[in-house]
């Protein structure tokens, strides 16, 4: 079964573009990642979804159910985290969590104060008086404490400590053991490449690629490190490159025997040709674009 399915949804912000013909497709169990940087549409397309703004054209569907028609019924069993989380002022925070609980007409006392305990999260102190870092948390437990089928998270690692993202996503990867969908946008790439099983990758508002993520690292892009070489070294097809110490290091994306003949007519000591990073890789798809 198909958790989400959208066919060339689009969304314009009077005579800007937001989002245009983005066709996304997510399994049920699945844990998917939607890549790109700032600005690329990850946000727009998320509220979409959830029907926080409305399409300008296309189709949606959550659960089998179109997004506009079903609303109510859809967002019942999703837990939504924004990018940017904002409550109402003066309360503490097991105050808010209560709160969130109620709205859902659900009791998730339990649940949540296991989540904030492993989050490492005060229930008892006031949320105005919160680092970024804990009003995220706030965030996350109030999207996950009902313990929905479906997760969608806006860039939900964006102010915690590196002990605390590990231990968010070991609670993501417990729900998903058994059986709810995770969906995450995120411009942290290691992050997707570590956690995720599928991913897509947007730009400028348009889907540039969708696929496993094993796939998507397949991309012929291979991490060169000549030393010993001569400054001003010119490769065809090279880029990212770095001088330094005398070594030479570039990502190559074309012809390995045209790659081999210009090789041969420069002077170097050593090579080694490895597989680049997955971030590394993923950047691949945008400068790809931009050619």
């Amino acid at each position: 079964m198909n958790i989400i399915e959208t066919r060339k949804l689009t969304k314009y912000y009077g005579k800007l573009r937001g989002i245009e013909n983005v066709d996304l497709t997510v399994q049920e169990g699945d844990f998917f990642g939607f890549i790109g940087p700032n600005g690329a549409g990850k946000s727009t397309t998320i509220r979409t979804l959830l029907g926080l703004v409305a399409r300008s054209s296309g189709e949606a569907y959550i659960f089998g159910k179109d997004i506009t028609a079903y609303k109510t019924e859809i967002l019942a069993d999703i837990g939504y985290l924004p990018s940017e989380t904002s409550f109402y002022s003066g309360m503490k925070v097991k105050e808010m969590l209560s709160f969130a609980a109620k709205m859902r007409g659900r009791e998730c006392t339990s649940y949540a104060k296991e989540l904030c305990d492993r989050l490492e999260l005060d229930m008892n102190k006031k949320i105005d008086e919160l680092s970024l870092g804990n009003r995220k948390k706030v965030g996350i437990v109030c999207a996950l404490q009902h313990e929905p089928s479906l997760y969608i998270l806006d860039e939900p690692t964006s102010g915690l400590d590196p002990l605390m993202q590990r231990e968010f996503y070991s609670i993501l990867r417990e729900k998903n053991e058994q059986g709810a969908t995770v969906f995450l946008s995120s411009h942290i790439l290691s992050e997707v490449g570590r956690y995720c099983r599928n991913a897509a990758v947007i730009r400028s508002g348009s889907i540039l690629v969708c696929d496993s993520v094993e796939k998507l690292g397949h991309t012929g892009v291979k991490r060169i490190t000549l030393r010993k070489a001569a400054e001003g070294v010119f490769i065809k097809n090279a880029r990212d490159i770095k001088y330094e110490n005398e070594t030479i290091n570039f990502l190559y994306s074309g012809d390995v025997k045209q790659l081999l003949s210009e090789l041969a007519s420069i002077d170097f000591e050593d090579i080694s040709i490895t597989d680049p990073e997955l971030d590394e890789v993923f950047m691949h798809y945008y400068a790809k674009e931009e050619m």
